[in-house]
C-alpha cells in the first residue's frame, strides 16, 4: 500500500463555502473553484482509485483559520472543518484512512482544547502552519498547545504560511513572481524549524514529532550552514548573547535538525528526494505528494513522486518504510 501522508481537501459539510464568504482575499476562489479534486469528494476518490494499492491522509488547505477570522470565531469554523473530514474517514477508510486535524492557533485556550476533542473524534495529527497571522511559533503562547499535542503523542504537519504581501526588498510593498511561494515557502519553513530548534522546544519536549513539509525545506541543501555554521552561533551578533543561547543547548544545532521528519512532497524531484533521504534517513521520511495543486489537478503529483520514489537506490525494506511504514509508526495505525 502507498499511504500518502499529505493531501488537501477541503472539508465537506459546507465548510468550503462558509470560507468563500469569509475570506477577505477573494483571489484564490477561481482556483478553488476550477480544482474539483480539492472540493468534490466522489472527483477525489476516483483519482485515488486510479493509483490503484494507494490511500491518502487528509488535511485542511490553504488559508489558514486564523487569517481568516478572529479568535472568537476560530474555534467554530475548525471545529466545523474537523467534524467534516471524521465523518467522511468514518464512512470512506478504504480511500481515506485518517485525517490531520486543524486548529485555531489564534485562540490557544480553545486551540488545546480542540486538540482533546479531534483526537477523541479520530484524528491522527494536527496542522500547524509556520506562522500564526505573523507570529512565530516560538511564542510562550503557544507552547501549551505543543505539549497538549505531544501527550497525545501524535505528529505536527508543519506547513509554511507566506503570500505576496511579504515582499522580496524592503523599497517593495509585494513579492513579484510569485517569489513568496517559490522561494519563500521553503524560507519560512526552514526560518520556523530554526526558531523551534532556538527556543529549546526540543530539549523540552524531545518526543515531539514534526513532519515538514517538502522535506525539510532548505536544511538538507544546506546541512554545511546549520551544521558548522550554526556552531558559531554569537559571532555575527553584538546585541543579544547567542553564545550563550549555544552553550545552553543539549546538543549541536543541526542534531536538533535531525530530530525534525520529512515529506516527500517535492513535485518529482529526484534530486532534492535523495537530498532530503540522505539528511533525515529512511526512518524519518514519509511519501506525500501534496495534492491536488498541480496542472492536472492531483494527478500529476502523485504520479511523479511514486516514480521518483520507486526508481531510488533504496532497499525495497526502506521502500517499504516511506511509502506506508514510517506513517503507521508515527499515527501507529
Amino acid at each position: 500500500m502507498r499511504l500518502d501522508a499529505y493531501t488537501h481537501l477541503f472539508p465537506p459539510g459546507g465548510y468550503m463555502q462558509r470560507l468563500m464568504d469569509l475570506v477577505p482575499d477573494k483571489g484564490p476562489v477561481k482556483r478553488w473553484l476550477n480544482l474539483p479534486t480539492l472540493w468534490d469528494v466522489e472527483a477525489r476518490m476516483r483519482m485515488v482509485d486510479s493509483f490503484g494499492d494507494y490511500q491518502q491522509v487528509l488535511a485542511n488547505t490553504m488559508p489558514p483559520v486564523e487569517v481568516v477570522v478572529g479568535p472568537d470565531a476560530a474555534p467554530d469554523l475548525v471545529r466545523q472543518g474537523n467534524d467534516g473530514f471524521a465523518e467522511l474517514i468514518r464512512q470512506r477508510p478504504d480511500h481515506f484512512p485518517a485525517f490531520i486535524a486543524s486548529l485555531p492557533m489564534n485562540n490557544p485556550e480553545a486551540a488545546v482544547a480542540e486538540v482533546d476533542r479531534a483526537v477523541a473524534i479520530g484524528a491522527c495529527g494536527f496542522q500547524i502552519f509556520t506562522n500564526v497571522a505573523g507570529r512565530p511559533l516560538d511564542l510562550p503562547e503557544f507552547q501549551p498547545i505543543f505539549d497538549r499535542i505531544v501527550h497525545h503523542d501524535v505528529p505536527i504537519w508543519l506547513h509554511p504560511a507566506r503570500g505576496a504581501n511579504f515582499p522580496d526588498y524592503r523599497s517593495e510593498s509585494k513579492s513579484k513572481y510569485e517569489i513568496w511561494w517559490t522561494i519563500g515557502w521553503p524560507y519560512e519553513t526552514s526560518a520556523a524549524m530554526s526558531r523551534l530548534v532556538f527556543s529549546g522546544l526540543f530539549d523540552r519536549l524531545p518526543e515531539i514529532k514534526i513532519i515538514t513539509h517538502h522535506l525539510g525545506a532548505m536544511i538538507p541543501y544546506f546541512e554545511g550552514r546549520f551544521g558548522p555554521g550554526n556552531d558559531q552561533l554569537g559571532t555575527r551578533t553584538e546585541d543579544e548573547d547567542y553564545v550563550a543561547l549555544l552553550h545552553s543547548l543539549k546538543k549541536r544545532p543541526i542534531d536538533y535538525f535531525h530530530m525534525f521528519y520529512g515529506d516527500t512532497a517535492l513535485f518529482g524531484s529526484a534530486a532534492g528526494t535523495r537530498c532530503g533521504l540522505s539528511f533525515f534517513g529512511a526512518d524519518r521520511v514519509v511519501f506525500a505528494s501534496d495534492c491536488p495543486f498541480d496542472p492536472e489537478g492531483g494527478y500529476q503529483f502523485i504520479r511523479d513522486t511514486i516514480r521518483v520514489l520507486d526508481e531510488l537506490e533504496i532497499s525495497e525494506t526502506d521502500r517499504r518504510k516511506l511509502f506506508e511504514g514510517n506513517l503507521r509508526r508515527l499515527i501507529r495505525r
